[in-house]
C-alpha cells in the first residue's frame, strides 16, 4: 500500500512539473461575465474597416508538445474619437482554424481536423466567434502596451468578458494593434475536451492545459462610404 501510495505521489509530482513546463506563456487575461458594449454607429465616431486581423494560437498537452496556429479574423470596424479607439467588434472565422507548426501529411490535417468537431470548437455549429470591445484604457510604463482592452469574446455561443494588454498606434487614416501574448481558460467557454478537471484524467498523459495563448494583430483603414 505504502509502495503505490508511494508511486501516486511521484506520478502526481512528475505530471505538475511537467504541466508547469508546458503551459502557454503570456499574461492571464482577466475574464467575467458580459458587458454592455457601447455602439459603432455613433455619429461622432470615425469610422475604420479591418485590413487584416489574425489571431495567433499556441496550445499545449500538460505531458508532452505544444501545437501553434492562426485563425483568421473578418468583418471588423473600429470607432475612433481622436486618437482614442471607443468601441468595435469583428467576426473569427473558426473554419480557418490552421495548425501552422506541422506539414501537410504529417499530423496537419488530423490535428485542424480535431479542433474544428465537436470535441473543441465544433465549427459545423457554430462557423463565427466574434469580438466586442467595451473599453479601451491607456497605459504607461509598459513595456510593449500602450493600453488594455475590455470586450466581449463569444465563441461556441457562450460570451464573456475578457481584458487583455495591447500595442494600439493611430496614425492618421490608419490603425494598428498587436497584443502581447495573453492566455485565457478555454473551458469558461464549454471547451473541456482533455481538461485536467478530474481526478482520472491526471493518470494519463493525454491533458491538454486549460490556458490557450493568443496574440491578436490587426490593421484598419478610415472607411469612406
Amino acid at each position: 500500500m505504502k509502495t503505490t501510495l508511494k508511486i501516486s505521489a511521484i506520478l502526481l509530482i512528475f505530471i505538475a512539473f511537467g504541466a508547469c513546463k508546458n503551459k502557454a506563456e503570456g499574461t492571464k487575461a482577466t475574464t467575467g461575465a458580459a458587458k454592455t458594449a457601447p455602439d459603432t454607429q455613433v455619429t461622432d465616431f470615425t469610422t475604420y474597416r479591418m485590413n487584416s486581423g489574425t489571431l495567433k494560437w499556441v496550445g499545449s498537452k500538460a505531458i508532452g508538445d505544444s501545437h501553434q496556429g492562426t485563425i483568421n479574423l473578418s468583418n471588423g470596424k473600429l470607432a475612433v474619437a481622436g486618437q482614442d479607439v471607443k468601441a468595435g467588434d469583428f467576426e473569427i472565422d473558426m473554419g480557418s482554424i490552421a495548425v501552422t507548426d506541422l506539414e501537410a501529411g504529417k499530423g496537419k490535417e488530423k490535428l485542424e481536423g480535431h479542433l474544428k468537431n465537436e470535441d473543441f470548437f465544433n465549427v459545423g455549429e457554430f462557423p463565427k466567434g466574434m469580438f466586442q470591445i467595451v473599453e479601451v484604457t491607456p497605459v504607461s510604463g509598459v513595456q510593449d502596451v500602450t493600453h488594455n482592452v475590455t470586450g466581449n469574446l463569444t465563441l461556441k455561443g457562450i460570451k464573456k468578458s475578457i481584458t487583455f494588454p495591447a500595442s494600439i498606434a493611430v496614425m492618421g487614416d490608419k490603425i494598428s494593434a498587436v497584443s502581447p501574448s495573453f492566455t485565457i481558460n478555454r473551458t469558461d467557454w464549454g471547451i473541456k475536451y482533455g481538461s485536467s478537471g478530474s481526478f482520472a484524467d491526471l493518470a494519463k498523459d493525454k491533458i491538454i492545459n486549460d490556458d490557450i495563448a493568443l496574440v491578436l494583430e490587426l490593421d484598419a483603414s478610415v472607411y469612406n462610404n
